[in-house]
C-alpha cells in the first residue's frame, strides 16, 4: 500500500516551503511564452533538424529544434520523395521538420477535485508537458522530470502545491515514490473509459496478427479485421551480449498482463528521454523479459522499427486494444487495490 502523507502534514510542510521560496515562483503551466495557433508540436528528441525544403534523405539545414520545444505546425505534407514508411512533413515558421519525433499536442486545462480515491485514479496528461515537483524537509521543493501529453499515471491525493493551488499526488510503481503536479494539467479518467469493448465476442476468437516485415498490427473477430493500424516494433540489435535483444520476438503468445500505466526504463527520471514514466495502455505478451504492446509519446514514426523490443503504437490505438483484448482490465476497487489485471488473455502471433 501507499504510504500516504497527511494534508494537514502537507499543509505545514507547504506553509514552511512557501515562505523559503517565495521569491522563487514555480511555474504554473507549460513554456508561458508559447502562444499557440492551431495545431501544435511537441519535439521529442534531444534535436531536430529544420530544413529549407522538406526533401530526404538530406537537405539544407536552417535550424535545429531543442526537446520539449513547442512549435507551431501550419499544415502537414507528402513530397513525393518522402520517406515510403513515413512521409509527413510539417511546414514551420523557419522552414520544415519531418514528423518522426514530434508529438501532437494541446493545451486542455482540467477543474481540479477535492480528493481521489485511497486506491489510486488513473489521470492523464493534457497539456503538453508538466513538471514534476517533489518536496523534502532538507531541500523543500525540487523539479524533477517532466511528463507528457497523454501518458497516464495515478493519483493518490490531492494536496496545496507550492504556488498554493491544487496539485495531485502522483504514485510510481516502478520507484515505490510519490511527487507532485498541478491538478488542472490532469484530466481524471472516469471507469467508463474502462469499459471492455466487444465484451459478447467470445475470447477464443480474438487475435492479434503483428507482421515485422510490414510493420503492422491486425486485430481479428473470426474472420473479420476489426483494427489495422502501422507499429513500431524492435530494431534489431543486441546493445550487449548479456542484454536482452532489442528485437520484437516472433512467434504465439496471449497477453499476460494489462496496466493502463507503467514506468518503462531505469526509474530514474531522466529528463534526457530515456526514462519513461506513464507509459499508457500496457499489454504484455511475454513477461519476463517484457514485450509489450504500447502507447507512445516519445515519437510519431510508425511504421519503421523504434523499440527495445516492445511494440509502439499510436495512443488511441493501444487504449483501443487494451479495452478490446483480455483478460478484462478491472479498476482498482474491482481488482482489491490492485492496478495490474493479470490472466491468461488474448492470442498473439507475430511473424
Amino acid at each position: 500500500m501507499v504510504n500516504l502523507l497527511s494534508r494537514k502534514g502537507f499543509l505545514k510542510l507547504s506553509a514552511l516551503a512557501l515562505s523559503a521560496l517565495a521569491a522563487n515562483p514555480f511555474p504554473a503551466s507549460p513554456d508561458d511564452s508559447f502562444q499557440p495557433t492551431g495545431t501544435i508540436g511537441r519535439v521529442t528528441k534531444d534535436t531536430v533538424s529544420i530544413f529549407k525544403q522538406p526533401t530526404w534523405p538530406q537537405g539544407e539545414t536552417v535550424g535545429y529544434l531543442r526537446r520539449d520545444t513547442l512549435k507551431n505546425l501550419y499544415y502537414s505534407l507528402t513530397p513525393k520523395d518522402g520517406p515510403p514508411y513515413n512521409p509527413v512533413w510539417y511546414r514551420v515558421w523557419e522552414g520544415y521538420i519531418h514528423s518522426a519525433y514530434i508529438q501532437k499536442v494541446k493545451f486542455r486545462y482540467n477543474t481540479p477535485v477535492n480528493s481521489l480515491p485511497e486506491s489510486g485514479q488513473l489521470c492523464e496528461v493534457t497539456v503538453p508537458y508538466t513538471q514534476i515537483y517533489q518536496f523534502s524537509i532538507e531541500e523543500g521543493w525540487r523539479p524533477m522530470s517532466r511528463l507528457y501529453y497523454l501518458s497516464t499515471h495515478w493519483g493518490v491525493g490531492v494536496d496545496v502545491g507550492p504556488d498554493g493551488a491544487p496539485w495531485y499526488r502522483l504514485y510510481d510503481e516502478l520507484r515505490e515514490d510519490q511527487y507532485h503536479v498541478p491538478a488542472s494539467h490532469m484530466r481524471l479518467i472516469p471507469d467508463e473509459e474502462l469499459s471492455p469493448i466487444s465484451p459478447n465476442i467470445p475470447p477464443h476468437q480474438k487475435r492479434i496478427e503483428v507482421s515485422i516485415q510490414n510493420q503492422t498490427l491486425i486485430a481479428f473477430e473470426g474472420d473479420q479485421i476489426v483494427l489495422s493500424t502501422r507499429i513500431s516494433s524492435g530494431l534489431n540489435k543486441r546493445p550487449d551480449p548479456n542484454d536482452v535483444p532489442w528485437d520484437t520476438p516472433r512467434g504465439e503468445f496471449n497477453i499476460q498482463s494489462k496496466m493502463p500505466s507503467k514506468h518503462m526504463g531505469v526509474g530514474d527520471l531522466a529528463s534526457d528521454g530515456s526514462d519513461l514514466p506513464g507509459v499508457p495502455w500496457t499489454c504484455f505478451f511475454l513477461s519476463p523479459p517484457g514485450n509489450a504492446f504500447h502507447g507512445t509519446y516519445w515519437h510519431d514514426n510508425f511504421g519503421l522499427q523504434m523499440s527495445h523490443g516492445c511494440v509502439n503504437m499510436r495512443t488511441e490505438d493501444a487504449k483501443w486494444l487494451f479495452r478490446w483484448s483480455t483478460p478484462v482490465y478491472k479498476t482498482p476497487v474491482e481488482n482489491h487495490r490492485q492496478w495490474e489485471q493479470r490472466g491468461l488473455g488474448t492470442r498473439v502471433i507475430i511473424t
